[in-house]
């Protein structure tokens, strides 16, 4: 009976030692058609060498030896034990090469997206440009009051059909940046009351012009600087409020609320409350609308226009702050959004009375007599934007790249320039270069000229670029003509010095 149990052994880890050699054989192909391998192939034919030895003496022992239970014992338990030891190799290599694939496909994946933001930059820089010459030509034709009415109609359609377009590039470069996950989560001081302020002054008059009231309140308690991403949230907050203007007809109204939950004076929770009395939503339909692309009634985009994106954009966004958004509709009676976001007080100031920008005032009127210099490559921007100020009273130099633009402030007189609109990408000079060089300039008002970018690259990372690079705001293009205003309005001190030079 022993004897039996001994011979058993004994083929049993002959047996088995084959089938190592077999799986031995078997990884070192692999690791030859992986190449894996950096060395010679050579190497890994040596343990199956070791093995065939291996197994030619247990069976010199099975058949001319006479073993003991004790031989036979470690025979089979070599080979059990070689077994054990090529699945861990072959596991470790196995996990080896799957993380050197992961990480080659991970870098591969990272070019790829480097690569497509490239191309994605580049082509809305160039969709926007056109899209801003028609916005701006159309806004100036618009302004002269002796234009038939029949020319005057088809100026709005033509004005309407570019900001339908407008809207569509910028949501759906949200979206995409949103996906990429490009989203720069930038942190800076802003004030939030003044933020508010610049919203209310567009919003205002696109209630005005359709026969909206437009109703704003600020929770006194909120009038202090925070620290967060000024531009993504009004860009949110924007996008919710052209959806409430789209969907309302007159004579309906738009409030817009700021309120405090009354929690946690550093960080405390904001809502951002926009409510309108539009066509409203039915309540199985509310589920669905943030989704892309998604309306309830498709004859909505003939009546109301929009490309459906800007909620998604603008829900990407929050939640990407670390908010959300809530909803609550009726069918034909209105909508309310409720923007619900954790902000972190900015414990080095306290801005309470600060300025706020009068939502029922006219920006423009801030900026007669003042001087603007107007840095963009494309003449027809430049000359749009020139007519603009021109209209608002103000006065305008133009320079087609940052090297003239700097070596007109350089000669310039001190103070002589109010503002300088920056366009980003140009050539000989860029604009985030021709900042850096104009704030480093050795002349007192280097560092307190109001720069603001003029752009159509409207990423979060261009904005954050043209802040780093020293300007003090950063406008998409196509700009909006009472935003313009309002920016320029914030930013110049032209009033102020003229006072004192009196």
């Amino acid at each position: 009976m022993i004897q039996i149990l001994i011979n058993a052994m004994v083929y049993l880890g002959s047996a088995l030692m084959v089938y190592n050699i077999f799986c031995f054989i078997r990884f070192a192909r692999y690791i030859r058609e992986m190449k894996a391998w950096d060395g010679t192939f050579s190497f890994l034919y040596i343990p199956i060498f070791l093995l065939v030895s291996f197994l030619l003496g247990y069976l010199a022992i099975g058949l001319f030896g006479k073993p003991d239970l004790i031989m036979a014992f470690v025979l089979f338990g070599g080979s059990i034990f070689v077994q054990i030891m090529y699945r861990l190799l072959n596991r470790i290599v196995h996990q080896v090469i799957e993380g050197e694939q992961l990480k080659a496909e991970l870098q591969a994946a990272e070019a790829s997206s480097r690569a497509k933001s490239s191309f994605l930059a580049s082509i809305s820089h160039e969709m926007r440009t056109p899209v801003n010459v028609i916005l701006g030509m159309d806004a100036l034709a618009l302004k002269n009051s002796k234009i038939p009415e029949e020319v005057r109609d088809q100026l709005e359609k033509i004005g309407f059909s570019a900001r339908h377009l407008s809207e569509l590039i910028n949501n759906l470069l949200d979206l995409q940046e949103s996906g990429q996950e490009t989203n720069s989560g930038s942190k800076e001081t802003m004030t939030l009351q003044e933020a508010i302020g610049q919203i209310d002054a567009v919003y205002s008059f696109s209630c005005r012009e359709k026969g909206l009231s437009y109703e704003s309140s600020f929770d006194e308690d909120l009038i202090r600087s925070y620290t967060g991403d000024a531009a993504s949230l009004k860009r949110a907050l924007m996008n919710i409020l052209d959806n409430a203007v789209k969907f309302t007809d007159a004579p309906g109204n738009v409030r817009f609320a700021v309120q405090s939950d009354g929690t946690g004076a550093e960080s405390p929770v904001i809502r951002f409350v926009i409510s309108d009395t539009g066509v409203g939503m039915e309540e199985e339909f509310l589920p669905k609308v943030f989704d892309a692309f998604i309306k309830e009634d498709e004859s909505s985009t003939t009546r109301f226009g929009g490309s459906g994106v800007g909620l998604t954009a603008a829900s990407h966004i929050i939640s990407g702050m670390g908010g959300r958004i809530d909803v609550s509709s009726r069918k034909n009676e209105g909508s309310v959004f409720t923007v619900t976001i954790p902000m972190l007080a900015d414990s080095g100031q306290d801005v309470s009375g600060g300025a706020k920008p009068d939502a029922d005032s006219d920006p423009a009127a801030a900026l007669e007599g003042c001087h603007i210099l107007i840095v963009d490559d494309i003449e027809e921007n430049a000359e749009i934007v020139s007519d603009l100020l021109e209209i608002a009273g103000a006065e305008s130099d133009c320079a087609e790249n940052g090297q003239i633009a700097v070596e007109l402030f350089e000669h310039s007189r001190v103070d002589e320039y109010d503002a300088i609109l920056m366009d980003l990408r140009m050539p000989v000079m860029d604009g985030l270069e021709a900042t850096r060089k104009i704030r480093a300039l050795d002349r007192p008002d280097a560092k307190r000229v109001p720069i603001i970018a003029l752009s159509a690259n409207a990423y979060d990372s261009d904005i954050q670029n043209s802040l780093k690079a020293g300007m003090n705001s950063h406008l998409a293009k196509p700009a909006d003509s009472d935003l313009l205003y309002t920016e320029l309005s914030r930013w110049i001190r032209c009033t102020d010095r003229k006072e004192a030079e009196h």
